[in-house]
């Protein structure tokens, strides 16, 4: 008996010493910080709350049929072979009016702006987990373009705190060549344990803004989630972006369940000349925290979008759907709808207000 509680007891400590020092999973905030968040109306009981109801508690029969649907699989929730990636050539902005959007797959976007630089949720790496052994594969074996190869970037803006939107090795990369970071409250903890100084933070809670240059930079609701270990669920803020410039307004959608923030934050910063939105890694079961294709446009139309950029798909399987579910239903609801839609390649830029975007049905 004494071996075997040596053993428990062993087990539990070691478990415990590498959630605290593994440095992948960040660091939770001190009673000091808790402290300062106990003045966001949206922190309650030690957590972070959605401005509606979302209950993501599971019953019984939810969790096996989940987990009933992940063991028998789905013959396309990949693609067959590597999906095309165009290269990427960063040329300095010549015009400073134009409004540059890349693409690197799921929510990562570079986006060049009132002559600056800035990336969004940038995940670099081939899988999004704590352990690069462990999770699924990237759906392409590039990039359009590597890390080391990234001119300096003005501005990293973060969404939430899920390892596929902040990845700690490509922050570990990233983090010399950029000279701010943007992230909902909580977040920095992350990065100062990761070796960002942290007079280059700026943690946001919703609706608070900051300058960036001739930019403005907006933290506005999301409904979603927060968590990177097994006990700090919603122990940070999650969020989605608005971006001003004087040329162009761009919103970013981060991660998050349909709800009526879309229209107020399109009533209060709209319209928008283009939105990037999350359109995968969606189930009936989840949707509270992930929207449904079909709802992706309804909350283009709240923000009171000129031309829609689906996301959040097309790098990693993160769902049971189909690897083209998202897309093909994105586009078909906006067709539906008479909205613009682009779809562009991977490493594909678009500028915003050309006569053309990008359709291609390149998936197929």
């Amino acid at each position: 008996m004494k071996v075997i509680v040596s053993i428990l007891v062993a087990i539990i400590l070691i478990g415990y010493l590498f959630l605290e020092y593994y440095p992948a999973f960040g660091r939770k905030p001190s009673k000091e910080k808790i402290q300062t968040f106990n003045q966001s109306p949206n922190f309650i009981t030690n957590k972070f709350i959605n401005q509606i109801p979302t209950s993501m508690d599971m019953d019984a029969r939810t969790v096996i049929s989940i987990l009933g649907d992940f063991i028998k699989g789905k013959p396309k929730i990949r693609p067959e072979r590597l999906i095309p990636v165009q290269p990427l050539d960063i040329v300095d902005i010549q015009d400073a009016r134009q409004t540059k959007v890349t693409w690197f797959g799921h929510s990562t976007i570079l986006l060049e702006m009132e002559g600056k630089r800035l990336l969004l949720d940038p995940m670099f790496a081939k899988m999004p987990s704590p352990f690069p052994l462990f999770g699924g594969k990237r759906y392409s074996e590039t990039l359009p373009i590597e890390i080391e190869n990234l001119p300096s970037i003005d501005a990293v803006i973060i969404s939430h705190d899920h390892y596929d939107h902040l990845d700690y090795h490509s922050i570990m990369k990233l983090k010399d060549k950029v000279s701010q970071f943007y992230v909902p409250l909580g977040v920095g903890g992350h990065l100062e344990r990761w070796g960002v100084d942290q007079e280059k933070i700026k943690e946001h809670d919703w609706w608070d803004e900051s300058q960036l240059g001739g930019l403005q930079l907006v933290a506005t609701p999301t409904r979603h989630f927060s968590g990177r270990g097994l006990f700090d669920r919603n122990a940070t803020l999650w969020c989605s972006w608005v971006i001003i410039g004087e040329h162009a307004k761009v919103y970013f959608s981060g991660d998050g369940g349909y709800g009526p923030h879309f229209k107020e934050i399109g009533e209060k910063y709209g319209p928008f000349d283009l939105t990037l939105m999350e359109c995968g890694q969606y189930d009936e079961r989840w949707s509270a925290i992930h929207m449904m294709p079909e709802e992706t446009i309804q909350a283009h139309l709240d923000l009171k979008g000129k031309i829609i950029i689906p996301i959040h798909w097309s790098a990693f399987s993160l769902a049971l759907h189909d690897w083209t579910d998202p897309i093909e239903r994105v586009t078909k609801a906006a067709k539906e709808g008479h909205i613009d839609i682009s779809t562009p390649k991977i490493g594909e830029t678009i500028i915003i207000g050309a006569n053309r975007y990008p359709s291609s049905i390149w998936w197929r």
